[in-house]
């Protein structure tokens, strides 16, 4: 059975290729606009539900496809992270720099929702959350500006890579590494085994 990520993220593509499945990328291209009064958690379940159904609508066979999506979402001291603030991909370097900012030495979280999506003739759909705490350490503003030079925080949620080589804008984490990088592998290991697809 064909299996299809319903992602165009070059992290997610390699994470899941040190799992050894062959697989082809098909992009959803969903609307994914936070509807009024969503819930962030909400949210990021709602997008990768939406993305695996939009990307298995275009298949005329049966296949496994695989959406995923994350948030970093920000919480006002006060409040949970069901109140929180998504925070999204930066659209211009001083919406990086007021986001990096931001996360500058203090925690948030890291949320990736992963569908996986069974379709043919036993249609099955598993969808799992995944959180990881993550404290940013306290990098100084020319750092936040060198960084942004590189080019690195325009295509991430947040702002930032924590694989990042030359930034390091973690501390420290508690939870999944790879969740924060935006594939949870033991989380979409469960799923597998859970559909009875093995992993060599």
């Amino acid at each position: 059975m064909p299996f299809i990520l319903a992602s165009g993220s070059p992290r997610r593509r390699e994470l899941l290729a040190t799992l050894g499945i062959t697989f082809t990328v098909t992009k959803s291209d969903i609307d994914e606009t936070q509807r009024a009064g969503e819930a962030p958690l909400d949210y990021v379940r709602r997008l990768s539900i939406e993305k695996a159904h939009a990307v298995a609508a275009k298949l005329s066979e049966s296949a496994l496809v695989l959406a995923a999506d994350t948030v970093v979402i920000l919480a006002a001291d006060t409040m949970g992270i069901l109140d929180g603030e998504i925070l999204g991909k930066p659209v211009d370097a001083d919406d990086a720099r007021i986001m990096l900012q931001r996360l500058r030495d203090r925690g948030h979280i890291v949320c990736t929702a992963l569908t996986l999506l069974q379709t043919g003739a036993s249609t099955r759909q598993l969808t799992r959350l995944t959180q990881t705490e993550v404290i940013m350490r306290d990098y100084s503003d020319a750092e936040i500006d060198a960084y942004i030079t590189t080019g690195d925080p325009f295509d991430k949620a947040g702002s930032y890579a924590i694989q990042h080589e030359g930034f390091h804008p973690v501390a420290r984490i508690d939870g999944s590494y790879t969740n924060v990088v935006g594939l949870p592998v033991e989380t979409l290991k469960s799923l597998l085994d859970e559909i009875g697809y093995t992993v060599e």
